[in-house]
């Protein structure tokens, strides 16, 4: 395929690197076909609707792309840069990891565990505040 055939980025259709974070794959693992063109916005619906082999395949196998790694790892791509784990991984490496997990790894589950919790207990407070300044509320007297 010439460049002149390839199908650009517009208005109507994805960059390929677009198409890649939003199907959530690693886009040199994908095919030359799917890194070369640009996606047209119904041909990415049939992707996540009828993903062919390829797609799921690397879905389930890998490599995965940071943002994916660090999420089958419950932990943050902040964390994976900060271990030299900033590099795309099979899903058996993930298991591997996730088996026999190093100091840091548990470490870093363990921080964003504690932070969600933090989070979810701040907005639990903000709503019961919000809830009893409401006048609107049943409660309210």
């Amino acid at each position: 395929m010439t460049e002149s055939e390839a199908r650009q980025p517009s208005s109507t259709a994805m960059k390929p690197l677009t198409a890649a974070k939003k199907l959530g794959i690693y886009l040199p693992a994908a095919p030359e076909e799917f890194q070369n063109n640009a996606l047209t916005h119904a041909e990415f619906t049939e992707l996540q609707h009828n993903p062919p082999q390829w797609l799921t395949d690397l879905r389930t196998s890998g490599p995965h792309p940071r943002p994916e790694v660090a999420r089958k790892l419950r932990i943050t791509v902040a964390a994976l840069k900060r271990n030299d784990m900033d590099r795309p991984l099979t899903t058996a490496e993930i298991k591997t990891l996730l088996a026999d997990q190093p100091e840091w790894l548990s470490r870093a589950r363990t921080s964003l565990a504690e932070e969600r919790e933090a989070a979810a207990a701040r907005e639990a407070a903000a709503a019961e505040i919000t809830g009893a300044d409401n006048p609107d509320t049943p409660d309210a007297g």
